[in-house]
Formats: C-alpha cells, sequence, structure tokens
C-alpha cells in the first residue's frame, strides 16, 4: 500500500546528473514502490533542477535502514563542523 506522503523542500546546491554537473533547486522524498531497487517499497530522493528538464535530476532508492543510516550520517557530520564553517 502506498502512502503518497510526499515532502518538497527548495533546496540550493549541486548535483551531477546524465550530461553533467547543474544547479539543484528542489527535492522531492516519498515512500513507494521503486523503479529499480529490487523490494517492494522504498524511500525515494529526487534532487532536480525543473527549469533544465529531465536532464537535470538525480534519484536515489533506498531501502528503509539506507536511509535511515544516511540521514544520521548527514546530522552527524554536520553536527561535527565548526559553525564558522557554516555559511548562512
Amino acid at each position: 500500500m502506498c502512502t503518497y506522503n510526499t515532502e518538497t523542500l527548495e533546496l540550493t546546491g549541486s548535483a551531477k546528473g546524465a550530461t553533467g554537473w547543474f544547479r539543484a533547486t528542489n527535492a522531492s522524498v516519498y515512500f513507494d514502490h521503486p523503479v529499480h531497487h529490487p523490494a517492494g517499497h522504498a524511500l525515494m530522493i529526487d534532487v532536480l533542477n525543473p527549469e533544465r528538464g529531465a536532464s537535470a535530476r538525480v534519484g536515489l532508492e533506498l531501502d528503509a535502514d539506507s536511509a535511515r543510516a544516511l540521514a544520521e550520517a548527514i546530522l552527524r557530520t554536520l553536527a561535527s563542523v565548526p559553525a564558522q564553517l557554516i555559511e548562512h
């Protein structure tokens, strides 16, 4: 059963897609049937720049444990960075 719960957000960054690097402006996070990952359901993360079309997209399909581990690693890494290095 799909939840259809999708989080969308604007972001500032860069991503490397099929045609090279692009400015990443948006992301979507949702739990659904994966396209490629061999599981019934997965957490999907799409990072994209809608203004550049379909080639400016990077997608991840992760099992729940991997998604949690990635989120925790991101938070640990950011927490370890000296405050003066964080740009606002």
